[in-house]
């Protein structure tokens, strides 16, 4: 078995650090940048998100303040959008960007749209294989451990379970793009169609909402390249087994 510490596959790992910090970057960068102008309607991003869930007809989503920086989130449980410090009481660009991209996922809510039922329903499971899935594989190839299922004639390595069960937190990885996408598409048109900000200022909400998607993109492709370096290192396995 390669070191821990030391096996060529580390390099899958490193490159998707560097996409990771790259994206995030890229984000706060951008978000800076836009933080420091100020909308033409001077609303700030709770007031703007109150007004693009109410042009919507959604009168049960409650707007709160939540502490931190970009914590910001839709929670569709409780039916409560969540605007962090940097953008609940700031009427800047990208302060009503961020808002109303959560907007966005309070309206896929309310739509039903079926990416966002399938990636909270994955929630549970893909907490269980980000804690999980890594720890059994590198269990799996200190101790060689074996379990048959029932049904199958054939016994499979902890290796492979591990690999299965992280693949479940890939998989939300990948769901989670287009839910992401789509809610910035949405907040981009209610944006324009409710005069929250100026016809002019739509293209520098814009570039806040692709650099926040990058950071997904970024956490994505970094999942694949681990998936992908714990696959070779069962294969790697099982060649010398």
């Amino acid at each position: 078995m390669y070191g821990y510490y030391f096996d060529p596959t580390y390099i899958l790992v490193i490159i998707g650090a560097v996409i990771c910090i790259a994206a995030s970057a890229y984000m706060k960068s951008t978000f800076n940048k836009y933080a420091r102008v100020r909308s033409r309607t001077g609303m700030t991003g709770a007031e703007a998100a109150q007004k693009l869930l109410s042009r919507a007809g959604i009168h049960d989503v409650a707007v709160e303040h939540v502490s931190g920086n970009l914590s910001d989130h839709y929670d569709p449980r409780k039916k409560t959008l969540r605007l962090s410090d940097s953008v609940y009481g700031s009427n800047s660009i990208a302060a009503i960007g961020v808002a109303a991209h959560e907007c966005g996922h309070a309206m896929q809510h309310h739509k039903g749209y079926v990416p966002l039922k399938l990636r909270s329903a994955l929630v549970p499971a893909a907490n269980i294989g980000s804690r999980l899935g890594l720890p059994l594989v590198f269990i799996g190839l200190i101790f060689s451990l074996e379990f048959p299922i029932p049904g199958i004639d054939r016994t499979f390595s902890l290796v492979e379970v591990g690999i299965v069960v992280f693949a479940v937190a890939v998989l939300f990885q990948i769901i989670t793009l287009p839910v992401e996408f789509n809610a910035s598409t949405r907040a981009l048109r209610a944006l324009g169609d409710n005069g929250v900000v100026g016809s002019d200022e739509i293209s520098d909400c814009r570039h806040v909402l692709i650099a926040a998607a990058l950071t997904y993109v970024a956490a994505a492709a970094s999942s694949i390249l681990q998936l992908l370096r714990l696959i070779l290192l069962s294969n790697n396995r099982r060649r010398r087994n």
